[in-house]
């Protein structure tokens, strides 16, 4: 069955329907290009992501962890809303979904080595990394997707 769906994808790659081959699997970290307008304008897995997926990534203190850094009023019964990181409370009308997907990707590129907000879908070029945390991202290009459709919820 997965053999035959990956097929269907690819035909309708080849026929320009769609503009990512999802038969491939998501696009590798290495391979993400953000343009010069600070975008990365196709989803990382040839889907959109889940916003209510996104919302769960974006709260866990163990994984995505935005709200160390971030105030989200959507999320005022969860602690300890940070302040080091602009609030995200209408972030959907600041920013397309292509600049908050090379936002989240990797904040570096777009606001500078300086930010403390981490590459979320990067998996090298770190200065000493811990062994178990070498050639990995933070988050998957599906978590990065869902935080994507989360963060477009958003609106003042």
């Amino acid at each position: 069955m997965e053999r035959v769906l990956c097929a269907a994808a690819a035909c309708l790659f080849a026929m320009g329907l769609v503009t990512q081959d999802v038969s491939a699997g998501p696009v590798a970290p290495a391979d993400v290009k953000i343009s010069e307008d600070g975008e990365i304008k196709t989803s990382l897995t040839g889907s959109a992501g889940s916003a209510v997926k996104g919302r769960e990534w974006f709260k866990n203190r163990k994984l995505g962890n935005c709200l160390a850094c971030h105030v989200n009023s959507e999320l005022k019964q969860e602690q300890f809303h940070g302040e080091v990181g602009p609030s995200l409370d209408g972030v959907a009308d600041r920013w397309s979904e292509a600049q908050l997907r090379a936002i989240v990707v990797n904040s570096k590129i777009i606001f500078g080595e300086e930010t403390m907000m981490p590459a979320f879908y990067r998996d090298s070029g770190f200065t000493r990394p811990l062994k178990k945390f070498k050639g990995k991202t933070i988050l998957s290009a599906e978590q990065v997707e869902d935080i994507v459709a989360y963060l477009q919820t958003l609106k003042e």
